[in-house]
């Protein structure tokens, strides 16, 4: 049986209709707050999508010129000036931290680049590295590959966003399917069965009523009927008695008379 033919197992009452009427209700706000939430997250998506494209285009161009300083360095600087620079190196200057942002409800992770300021105390220290030679293209390289690592630290949060907003996306339109599909035409077939079985009532009772009229109308016209009976028979056994006749002459003479007491002769 499909969603839209299935209905709940529940007792037909007035109570429970309204319980029902109120489940539905719930049902539709439910359903109207997710498909927003959907839409918002879908709009969301896109962005992140299109900032995700833009990066990765950038990101080519820029892992390019760095590994070309890099080439730069060691040509100006000789080929040592690897060794000078991590001797020179204590800890590192940029560092990445995380925190949530919410959207819609969805906690997304962000990551963000910063300049330890403890580092940044001791970069004099690595201002000297190639000051012997190729001082300019060292720091062309620094610089070019600190580019490159915003870049993909940037590129990193985006990517983890948008898995994140994608499975948000998925739960959330089940949701919203399950919701149109099953629960709402599974509540809307409930309440029309308790208002046909409601109804049904309403129509049984109405019969019996008019069958118990009926019944008392009729039991109502047989006492009458019965009231009538033992007083005319009272009557005659009072003529039969004043007159000495026997109760069928009492009839009869009462049917000759019309019915009327002043016809009869005492």
């Amino acid at each position: 049986m499909s969603g839209q033919g299935q209905r709940l197992t529940v007792v037909p009452t007035v109570t429970m209709l309204g319980v029902m009427k109120a489940r539905l209700v719930g049902a539709t706000r439910g359903h109207a707050l997710l498909k927003k939430k959907s839409d918002a997250l879908t709009a969301q998506f896109r962005q992140i999508l299109k900032k995700i494209v833009s990066a990765k285009e950038s990101m080519g161009d820029i892992m390019r010129a760095s590994s070309f300083s890099l080439t730069e360095a060691k040509y100006a600087a000789g080929d040592n000036i690897k060794h000078v620079v991590l001797e020179s190196v204590r800890s590192a200057t940029v560092r990445v931290r995380s925190r949530q942002e919410n959207v819609a409800g969805v906690k997304l992770p962000k990551f963000e680049h910063f300049t330890d300021s403890a580092a940044a105390d001791s970069k004099s220290s690595t201002d000297l590295t190639g000051l012997s030679r190729g001082g300019q293209q060292v720091r062309a390289c620094r610089a070019a590959h600190i580019k490159a690592i915003e870049v993909l630290v940037e590129l990193a949060s985006l990517q983890t966003s948008f898995l994140t907003l994608d499975e948000a996306i998925k739960t959330t339109n089940r949701r919203v399917n399950a919701l149109e599909n099953v629960v709402k035409p599974r509540i809307e077939n409930t309440i029309s069965y308790i208002k046909a079985e409601l109804d049904e009532l309403e129509r049984e009772d109405f019969f019996r009523l008019k069958k118990i009229q009926g019944y008392k109308k009729k039991a109502l016209e047989k006492q009458t009927q019965d009231a009538k009976n033992f007083a005319e028979e009272k009557q005659l056994e009072e003529i039969s008695l004043q007159r000495g006749i026997s109760v069928n002459a009492a009839h009869n003479l009462l049917v000759a008379g019309g019915g009327k007491d002043d016809d009869i002769i005492f």
